[in-house]
């Protein structure tokens, strides 16, 4: 919550892109205030209880990562990228990054990564969106390492759409320390259409 938090107290009028809604927790906590904004959940009883939740907001009953790929919600300027996915995120993040929408000169993104769990058995060489890492770093470096190379891959794929990484926070958490949640502030120049 105090990575969403900071989020929102460095970015002017926020509109959030939360890419798995669950039932609303996140929002009460740390977006309530926040006017605009779009939500993705494929559970219709967790959905029906986010279009009551937040009005004025875009709801989609729809996987986040196709959705997302196929332009919804590219009529609003989000500002922060909100990604939840009780696992890997790098699927939402490439199809935010790779969409055809409007990107602004400063956004934020915060991360909740599950992947780590699954990397603890070093196996990121039959994870698709390591592949690339694996092959420069190996498989061994991948999970002891996992925050700077998920910082890597934010800077990374932030920059295809001109941006830059201008802040970075993260850590691990979880009773055995495979979770890793992580905040970033990005900024561009030029024109703001990919």
């Amino acid at each position: 919550m105090k990575l969403r938090t900071s989020l929102l107290s460095e970015i002017e009028n926020p509109v959030v892109l939360v890419s798995h809604g669950g039932y609303g927790a996140i929002f009460d906590a740390c977006y309530f205030k926040v006017e605009e904004g779009i939500v993705f959940e494929k559970d219709s009883k967790k959905t029906a209880v986010l279009v009551k939740q937040r009005p004025t907001w875009a709801v989609y009953e729809s996987d986040c990562v196709s959705g997302i790929a196929a332009g919804l919600g590219k009529e609003l300027p989000i500002t922060i990228l909100d990604c939840d996915p009780y696992g890997e995120p790098w699927p939402v993040i490439d199809a935010f990054f790779q969409s055809e929408r409007e990107f602004q000169p400063r956004m934020g993104i915060v991360v909740n990564d599950g992947l780590k769990q699954k990397l603890k058995t070093q196996t990121a060489w039959n994870v698709r969106s390591m592949e690339g890492l694996v092959s420069r770093y190996g498989n061994a470096a991948i999970f002891s390492n996992y925050l700077q190379f998920c910082q890597l891959l934010i800077e990374e794929k932030a920059a295809k759409v001109g941006y830059t990484l201008r802040r970075w926070t993260g850590y691990y958490c979880g009773s055995h320390k495979d979770l890793t949640h992580y905040a970033a502030i990005l900024e561009r120049s030029g024109s703001s259409r990919r």
